[in-house]
């Protein structure tokens, strides 16, 4: 089954510091959850302006320990996945957020048994497929989960042209 997801993180050159994560299985569930392990004098400006204000999802922050997050986005991904080979994840622009997963499990040997060692990125689908315009987003960008969602969007769209529809 296949995953999209996207995180927020900080980012200094030296570390990447989960603030918060989106995932939306192929079947329309969806997962989101925001680190309270993250140091908020450690975010720089544009994580101050354009991520901060937008962690909240229907009203709500949902504040959780980076262990809480890690066991739930494996729980997430095995109970819309199984165990029945590795799940298929797709983000946008995601080699930063695909460390930022690892990083919950410690080491990238350590992901769960059924998470993939990398991820499928849809901006290198669009570029494979000469660069088209994306659909417009809808809802806010920088909120892990509207960013998610919009990557199962956008990569709906390839899918359909790469078929040529």
């Amino acid at each position: 089954m296949r995953f999209w997801y996207d995180t927020e993180f900080i980012d200094n050159g030296h570390y990447i510091d989960l603030i918060s994560i989106g995932m939306v299985a192929e079947n329309g569930a969806e997962y989101y959850a925001v680190s309270n392990n993250f140091s908020l004098s450690n975010c720089n400006n544009w994580v101050v302006e354009n991520v901060l204000p937008h962690l909240a999802h229907e009203g709500v922050i949902p504040w959780k320990q980076a262990a809480v997050i890690a066991l739930e986005l494996k729980e997430f991904v095995t109970k819309h996945h199984g165990n029945d080979g590795r799940a298929e994840f797709w983000g946008y622009y995601s080699a930063y957020d695909h460390v930022a997963i690892a990083q919950l499990f410690g080491p990238m040997v350590n992901l769960p048994e059924n998470f993939p060692m990398f991820t499928m990125d849809v901006k290198q689908l669009c570029m494979s497929l000469g660069d088209p315009r994306l659909p417009k987003q809808e809802g806010t960008e920088h909120n892990a989960l509207e960013d998610a969602r919009w990557n199962k969007v956008a990569w709906e769209f390839l899918r359909d042209i790469e078929a040529g529809k």
